[in-house]
């Protein structure tokens, strides 16, 4: 099934509101294995809707209709499409008693003839009740194609959609979707490696997102159960896996993790807690960014009790008891001292784990190291690791988050391999 959304209303076209009723109906389609093809914008124009109305009926099965089911003169959807479809409206019982319940309860509202008009349905529609207001809907079938009228207002759009609507375009198949995310690996590396299997996809199908210092990949298909789509899911995903990055190791070594709201964060965290580890941190350039974001878990404090954050040369050597000289020797933008510092913070603290971030965030140089150079150090029972990346081109916030990414990444990869 094709589906149009047409959303009514002069104010979404000036920029007065935003459609949001657009996205919601989007994926409450999809979720229910329908396909959105379009979707459209026009005014509070007879003659305009009408012409949308005719491209819709050559290309689409199910046209949904938001919006324009008021009782002033510019609310004129069903009206317009009862013309379309060459029927009357007629009035259905249930919105007239709703109308006369609403009247009768709030004298102090005064019933004017235009107010009948949100009981009106197209003749021969199936009316689709409204829980929180006034404005009946009502889904239509003629020559083939299914029309749907909606209310505009979010607020009695979404209950009618979710209790009348959806019942009646349940097919039995549903869409799926599983996302795979990856670190260290850019979306035009990604779909390169991955070109042949993009180009040739049916069912799953794959899309490539990209977002801030990672990449996603969203696989969807339509299937009866749970269970049926992540068969087909398990066999794309082997694939995909297997093949190799351009440093010639496997993409399941910079895949991370599954879905939308997940993080390299939060796999991190969930490690930390599984294997009973604790952590501290020392930060520079990142400002405290890699001690906040830990503690937006709930439970962090069982995993992590403190740190530090020492910005200048000065307070590296104070809060870190590290000689002032060593980090004059070495600049405080270096391997030596990200090392020290990870290693002090876990002396201080006592945790089994310390992580160090210092670089130059920009937009200017520092110690003759560009904007985006990065160190981070890790400090372990078994160590200390120390790794430089590289985050040119960026602004200097998306600098200090992605460089946060690479250092939960890295205690990600360290506890794996306990």
């Amino acid at each position: 099934m094709k589906a149009e959304i047409i959303a009514v209303g002069t104010e979404i076209l000036t920029g007065q509101i935003v459609n949001t009723n657009a996205q919601f109906l989007s994926e409450k389609l999809a979720s229910l294995g329908i396909d959105v093809y379009f979707q459209t914008a026009v005014g509070d124009n007879e003659n305009r809707l009408l012409s949308v109305l005719e491209i819709a009926k050559e290309r689409s099965d199910l046209v949904i209709l938001t919006g324009g089911l008021g009782p002033t003169e510019d609310d004129l959807t069903k009206q317009t499409l009862a013309k379309f479809v060459g029927r009357e409206l007629s009035f259905d019982p249930e919105a007239v008693e709703k109308l006369d319940r609403f009247f009768a309860s709030r004298p102090d509202y005064a019933r004017t003839p235009n107010n009948e008009r949100q009981a009106q349905l197209v003749t021969g529609s199936t009316p689709l009740p409204n829980a929180t207001g006034l404005a009946v809907g009502g889904l239509l079938e003629v020559d083939g194609a299914t029309y749907v009228v909606l209310p505009g207002p979010p607020s009695e759009l979404k209950p009618m959609v979710n209790n009348e609507l959806v019942p009646l375009l349940s097919t039995g198949q549903k869409l799926y979707s599983r996302v795979l995310r990856f670190f260290g690996i850019g979306e035009s590396q990604l779909v390169t490696i991955l070109a042949e299997m993009i180009d040739q996809q049916s069912d799953p199908t794959i899309a490539p997102y990209a977002k801030t210092g990672e990449v996603t990949l969203r696989l969807s298909t339509k299937a009866l159960s749970q269970a049926e789509a992540n068969a087909k899911f398990e066999a794309v995903e082997k694939s995909i896996l297997a093949h190799q990055s351009f440093e010639g190791q496997p993409l399941s070594e910079i895949f991370y993790g599954y879905g939308d709201d997940n993080s390299l964060a939060k796999v991190a965290f969930d490690l930390l807690k599984s294997q009973g580890k604790t952590i501290s941190a020392a930060e520079s350039l990142t400002a405290g960014l890699f001690q906040a974001t830990l503690a937006d878990f709930a439970g962090a404090s069982s995993i992590f009790s403190g740190g530090f954050v020492t910005y200048s040369m000065e307070e590296k050597s104070r809060m870190l008891d590290i000689p002032l000289g060593d980090l004059e020797q070495y600049g405080v933008v270096s391997a030596f001292t990200a090392g020290k510092m990870a290693e002090q913070a876990r002396k201080l603290t006592q945790s089994d784990l310390a992580v160090s971030l210092t670089g130059v965030a920009g937009p200017d140089s520092l110690e003759g190291h560009p904007s985006g150079t990065v160190f981070i150090g890790l400090a372990s029972e078994s160590g200390t690791e120390m790794i430089e990346v590289n985050i040119a081109g960026r602004s200097r916030g998306d600098v200090r988050k992605i460089a946060v990414m690479h250092a939960f990444n890295l205690v990600r990869k360290t506890l794996l391999k306990r």
